[in-house]
């Protein structure tokens, strides 16, 4: 049985030039106990197009087709961004400061807010609203298909003071950005990484806890059909 959970919290939201504080408000949200977890295929990490090829064809796009991913290109994007590629040590395919794994990947599409868990390679629903227009301000993150969300989760760095702590979660969402942009050349998609993002619409919409903070946004989709 769902229940909402009513909370007021002051935050503080990564800015280009610091931070800015906002009100939290309450949201529905869906009980630990009631979230669904969706798995995903398993990752197809081998083929794909030559490095110098795709590095030759990256590029960003703001234009994007309204036509789904398929539940593999989505398992195999999320992979690509930072999904475990040492299970031995738990590490990644995008590397992190210090190891703080601070960066969550958080994905919306028409069906809802999910969280990326890595370690199992599973979708964990956190809402079930269409956010996607929260996720940035132009017009196109309305449609586009999938927006990433990049949000660190500070209170994973401790050994570092508050500039350390943005500096490297703005590094390492970069690198898992650039993982994404180039998954997407390889595979024939369009994406476009944005920090143009009113963070507290989002921020709130997302019922983010203090401690995380809005990175980056990036939205992924098959090229617009001329």
């Amino acid at each position: 049985m769902k229940k909402t959970i009513f909370s007021f919290v002051v935050v503080l939201v990564v800015t280009g030039t610091g931070f800015l504080p906002f009100t939290l408000l309450s949201q529905e949200v869906i009980p630990l106990a009631a979230q669904e977890v969706t798995a995903l295929p398993a990752p197809q990490t081998d083929g794909g197009m030559p490095l110098m090829q795709a590095l030759k064809n990256r590029h960003t796009s703001r234009e994007f087709s309204g036509k789904e991913l398929s539940a593999q290109q989505l398992s195999n994007l999320l992979w690509a961004a930072c999904g475990i590629n040492r299970p031995d040590l738990k590490k990644r395919t995008a590397p992190s400061a210090m190891n703080y794994q601070e960066i969550d990947v958080y994905v919306s599409t028409a069906k809802g807010l999910f969280l990326y868990n890595a370690e199992k390679h599973n979708l964990v629903q956190i809402l079930k609203e269409d956010i996607r227009d929260k996720t940035g301000i132009q017009d196109f993150v309305k449609t586009a298909p999938v927006n990433l969300i990049f949000i660190a989760d500070f209170t994973k760095m401790s050994k570092s003071d508050d500039k350390g702590k943005e500096a490297y979660a703005m590094a390492d969402a970069a690198f898992i950005s650039e993982n994404v942009y180039l998954f997407c050349a390889s595979d024939g998609l369009a994406t476009g990484v944005r920090a143009y993002i009113d963070k507290d619409i989002l921020g709130k919409a997302m019922n983010l806890k203090p401690g995380q903070y809005i990175m980056l946004g990036q939205s992924v989709g098959y090229p617009k059909e001329k």
